[in-house]
């Protein structure tokens, strides 16, 4: 198995409508994404934070991680989350 994590700073034009509405149209992936077994996703709850947002998804292996980055519905939501971030991290670790 492996775990996808993706850690968000958002740009500071970014609002909370759009967040809620990033947030939604993650949440809906594993619907549309078979390669999908987890997802999990929302904002930094800290007090002291370091990011403003994390995913964090499951997959079967590192074929099914890449099948799941070029599906259209994954790559529309990829290019909001890029349009709204500062800073993106990715870590991915197999377990």
């Amino acid at each position: 198995m492996l775990k996808h994590i993706v850690l968000l700073n958002f740009k500071e034009s970014v609002t909370a409508a759009q967040i809620a509405d990033l947030k939604s149209s993650l949440l809906a992936l594993p619907d549309k994404i078979k390669e999908i077994k987890s997802y999990e996703c929302g904002i930094d709850s800290r007090a002291i934070k370091t990011f403003d947002f994390v995913l964090v998804s499951t997959f079967a292996d590192f074929d099914a991680l890449k099948a799941y980055q070029v599906q259209p519905d994954h790559v529309e939501v990829l290019t909001k989350v890029r349009n709204m971030s500062a800073k993106i991290e990715v870590a991915d670790f197999e377990y």
